[in-house]
């Protein structure tokens, strides 16, 4: 049985304006509806094929801010988010979330700039951390067991060794009931066992393998040849 929070989502491209440009990316023109039967999916796909943009529009329709955080949070200091997500129909299971955030890593600083005129006398105070130390911490604050969790390219602000933690986070908390979609370039997410991994390549949305991901297979052919390789690019 598929008890995930999200189960389908659904476009009505008849909303859709006949000349905007979400019909030029070829994986999204191409999509009518798309099922998540996972704990955890995550979205690959080289810049510009649209995970960022799908993954935005769930979130905003879903009722997230669109440039992150709870859905208690309401502002906006710059409107970059598509007219994709009121074209969105989400089909939602039996189960509802107890808590849900949403991460954009290109807006991080303004939601930790909200976070503390939200919460002035409990506030992380992120800004006073160095970006990666805030930029896991505010994660790891907001996760929990029954969670929604739709987190865009989460690993921009982290090390190696913090994406490994992260992972473990996710990870612990998709055993505890949580739903995770997130869009990452990551080679070490995207190897959290058994997690869906949709790639946006190719024209398409499609299942694939973690050894057939563009994060994998560049990270280790730079590992294994980087020297012939710097000799070529050089």
């Amino acid at each position: 049985m598929n008890d995930q929070f999200i189960q389908k989502i659904l476009i009505d491209w008849n909303k859709i304006d006949k000349t905007s440009y979400l019909r030029d990316i070829p994986a999204i023109k191409s999509l009518k509806s798309l099922e998540f039967c996972n704990p955890v999916t995550f979205f690959v796909g080289e810049n510009g094929s649209g995970k960022s943009t799908l993954l935005e529009a769930i979130a905003v329709a879903y009722g997230f801010n669109p440039e992150g955080g709870t859905k208690n949070y309401n502002f906006s200091t710059y409107d970059s988010h598509s007219e994709l997500y009121d074209s969105l129909n989400i089909v939602k299971g039996y189960r509802r979330a107890s808590w849900g955030y949403f991460l954009r890593a290109e807006s991080f600083y303004n939601v930790a700039t909200k976070e503390e005129e939200y919460e002035e006398i409990s506030s992380k105070k992120y800004h006073k951390k160095s970006h990666g130390e805030s930029f896991l911490a505010m994660l790891q604050n907001q996760l929990a067991p029954n969670g929604l969790y739709i987190f865009d390219e989460p690993e921009a602000a982290l090390s190696p060794q913090r994406q490994l933690t992260l992972l473990a986070e996710i990870y612990k908390f998709a055993k505890q009931g949580a739903q995770f979609i997130i869009a990452t370039h990551s080679p070490i997410l995207l190897g959290l066992p058994d997690a869906e991994i949709l790639s946006f390549d190719e024209g398409v949305i499609h299942q694939c393998d973690y050894e057939d991901t563009d994060g994998y297979q560049i990270t280790e052919m730079f590992i294994n040849n980087r020297e012939h390789l710097l000799n070529r690019l050089l």
